[in-house]
């Protein structure tokens, strides 16, 4: 029988019960127990659903309270000194490490994190030094699979490989000479001693992921595959049988790394490396099963599923059933939960998606098909076909102006009147602004008075007159606040904003969205991805009357706020049948449109962010990356090059490692770059000979915690030690919507302090 397998579930609950019950026990509303009351429910429910669906092989321990590699960075006591001193109780520790904690006499900032490899997941980066010393501290996998296994549910353990979490980590401030790959020795006891207490716990069978196959990867790291499970191999009959998995790419230039590996299965992404099939399965052994990935975990879009069956079928053939298992290419973290839950979709569009709880019946159909035939399962299959068809054919899919506007783009279109110095010399004349100018990137508090309002207004229960008169009185207050706190380029603060994609996609013809497609971001920062369901364009203008208000109400600089195209393509769902080039350029022109409005009305300082530039980036060197990066910054330069030299185009970049060329390509004249978590010294020098100005965010908007004046001096110092005085802005790392007021108040206090220091001594 062709099996059936999940490689992971949402863990936030099918309403955000997670957030809900993590935010309510920060602000100390209901009790650590309260909290860890609905995160087993949430496990539990995830696990009846999988069951109930008749997925064969049902994962655990995929479930986190902040974040899973934070939980394995614990239990192998990867934590740094300074948070091992405070004697916080587990939950506590993982939300110190996450997000940071500024209580009493305790003041410690949150571990760097990034994005998970391509997708907008965050992970917090294990953090490794000379002292490092792995044990198991505590019990979380063994205790989530017993949980499991109490219900009568037998489930496999999911557990970050070995190789991958040295290699997705760093080296701490006082270890910068340390490669973490080189700590494998010491590690591999310790990850042998955890999968012999899961098998004593009644574990038959584990799921180790092991991504960092899909990248460009030094040859220590390739021989350290060989080395890691050769060595768990030799506990062979005291540990669970081994799957393991890779996604979000093909593993082809690093298939030896993996061949002969003594592992009872091994798990391919065929849905971003059909082409790699081939080559997997002439590195089977005879004894080894094939995990054929072939459910998208990480888009919206319903799985073509005779297309999908007749791709495994010759596996089968070549393989045998009982050798062969159908899964979700990836976790199915990516996804929202359940489509069910989306009561206000237009009925032709919603036929089109599948959430993660509609991707369990098409992965069981499809096992159903190859094991029995495809006839046991003909209803399913003509359901399926029919949906496909409608898609294929639906005129809300094409539109013949926008495709005609995007092939008639030319150079000219994507360049600036004038170079970068020619430029700044009449903006800096224009503005006039004083030495290390200081700004935000762009949002201030969410607070629950402006969502209470947004959702009146969304329900009809108070006229757009009403709702206009309360954003404006949002506007003033986050005015008057920057001009009193004494920031020198002002934003009016986006009160009227659900999220930095969500808003412009509404605003966007081509675009769906839903009520309950929640999918976390990183710790309770859950987004509701937009879905590009067709041609992209804009039918008015979006920013301009919040702009034009704001820049009515001060002398100071208004910035005016976008998303750059990359970041709208990114951070939505995007469409798979057009290429994601032509997505890009579509948004770019429609986002071109904005800016010129916004140049008309008044706004002469327009920041585009683009986020979300280094997340695109395909996980290896090559041509597909060459035309990624081609095409990404002509997006912007389209978006941005049709103004004057006179106004200042902005942009932001955030929780990435970023490529000073990459940014230098979009001829931005100011930009802003997370900064605040970055340890490595070098991460400034990168910097040193960027051409145009640049911000190194001083804070973590993510956190909290609140630095001292000295602490913003002191890492100002840093930076100039190596950036120019007269080209840096003092700035955020990111927008500050998650913040409250208090926090926000004396951050911006303090920033503002460090910057006249600065002046004062120039």
């Amino acid at each position: 029988m062709v099996s059936s397998a999940v490689l992971g579930f949402p863990r936030i609950g099918p309403f955000r019960e997670l957030k809900k019950a993590t935010e309510a026990y920060w602000n100390s509303k209901i009790s650590q127990e309260e909290l860890l009351k609905v995160g087993k429910e949430i496990r539990l429910n995830n696990l009846k659903l999988q069951k109930d669906a008749g997925i064969d092989s049902i994962p655990s321990n995929d479930f986190s309270y902040y974040d899973a590699i934070l939980d394995f960075s614990i239990l192998l006591n990867v934590i740094p000194q300074r948070y091992s001193n405070e004697n916080l109780s587990p939950l506590d520790l993982l939300f110190a490490m996450g997000r940071g904690l500024q209580k009493g006499s305790i003041d410690l900032p949150a571990c760097e994190m990034v994005k998970w490899f391509d997708s907008n997941y965050h992970y917090v980066r294990p953090t490794f030094s000379h002292s490092t010393e792995f044990k198991i501290n505590g019990s979380k996998p063994i205790d989530e699979y017993l949980e499991a296994k109490s219900i009568g549910i037998e489930t496999t353990p999911v557990l970050i490989g070995p190789v991958s979490f040295l290699f997705l980590g760093k080296s701490d401030k006082d270890s910068l000479d340390l490669d973490p790959i080189s700590l494998l020795d010491k590690l591999l006891p310790v990850y042998q001693q955890l999968l012999v207490k899961l098998a004593s716990a009644g574990a038959k069978k584990v799921q180790i992921d092991e991504p960092i196959l899909v990248l460009d990867l030094p040859q220590n790291v390739k021989s350290a595959f060989k080395v890691a499970f050769n060595y768990l191999a030799k506990a062979s009959e005291t540990i669970p049988s081994i799957t393991l998995t890779t996604y979000f790419g093909d593993v082809i230039p690093n298939l030896n790394a993996i061949t002969g590996l003594p592992v009872d299965t091994l798990h391919f992404d065929f849905v971003r490396g059909s082409s790699q099939l081939s080559a997997v399965l002439d590195i089977l052994k005879p004894n080894q099963s094939l995990s054929v990935g072939i459910v998208d975990g990480r888009n919206i879009w319903k799985n073509d599923l005779s297309k999908s069956i007749d791709f495994i079928k010759p596996i089968v053939s070549k393989l045998g059933q009982d050798r062969v298992i159908v899964a979700s290419a990836s976790s199915l973290l990516h996804s929202p939960v359940d489509l069910n839950n989306e009561k206000k979709l237009d009925a032709e569009i919603k036929d089109f998606f599948s959430f993660a709880t509609q991707k369990l019946d098409e992965i069981v159909v499809i096992s159903k098909a190859l094991s029995n035939g495809e006839e046991s399962v003909a209803d399913a299959l003509a359901a399926n076909k029919a949906s496909i068809h409608a898609r294929e054919t639906s005129t809300i899919t094409n539109d013949p102006a926008v495709q005609e506007r995007v092939s008639k783009i030319t150079p000219s279109l994507s360049a600036r009147a004038s170079v970068f110095p020619d430029r700044y010399k009449v903006q800096k004349s224009r503005f006039n602004l004083p030495l290390y100018p200081t700004t935000t990137i762009g949002s201030f508090p969410q607070t629950k008075a402006i969502r209470q309002t947004r959702n009146k207004f969304n329900k009809g229960l108070i006229t757009l007159a009403e709702y206009d008169q309360f954003i404006q009185s949002e506007i003033d207050e986050v005015v008057k606040f920057q001009e009193e706190v004494g920031l020198d380029v002002l934003v009016h603060g986006e009160p009227e904003r659900n999220d930095m994609v969500q808003y412009f996609g509404e605003k966007l013809k081509g675009y769906a969205f839903t009520t309950n497609g929640w999918v976390q971001s990183y710790g309770s920062r859950y987004v509701r991805p937009p879905i590009i369901v067709g041609d992209v364009s804009r039918p008015q203008a979006m920013t301009v009357k919040e702009s034009v208000y704001a820049q009515s109400i001060t002398k100071k600089p208004m910035k005016g706020m976008l998303t750059g195209p990359i970041t709208c393509l990114r951070w939505s769902f995007p469409r798979d049948d057009i290429s994601l080039k032509d997505q890009s350029l579509q948004l770019a022109l429609a986002l071109r449109d904005e800016v010129q409005d916004l140049e008309a009305a008044g706004i002469n300082v327009i920041q585009v962010d683009e986020p979300a530039i280094r997340e695109g980036l395909p996980l290896r060197d090559g041509q597909e990356r060459h035309d990624y990066l081609d095409y990404a910054a002509k997006s912007f330069r389209i978006s941005t090059s049709g103004v004057q030299d006179d106004v200042q185009i902005h942009s932001h970049f955030c929780y990435s490692d970023l490529d000073p060329n990459h940014i230098k390509a979009l001829d931005a004249d100011v930009v802003s770059i997370e900064f605040s978590k970055k340890d490595d010294p070098n991460y400034i020098q990168e910097f040193a000979n960027y051409p145009n100005h640049i911000g190194l965010g001083l804070f973590d908007i993510h956190s909290p915690r609140v630095p001292s004046t000295e602490e913003f001096i002191q890492r100002i110092a840093t930076i100039l030690e190596v950036y120019q005085p007269e080209k840096f802005w003092i700035n955020p790392d990111c927008g500050l919507k998650t913040r409250k007021w208090d926090e926000v108040r004396a951050q911006l206090t303090n920033m503002v302090a460090a910057a006249k220091y600065y002046r004062e001594k120039a």
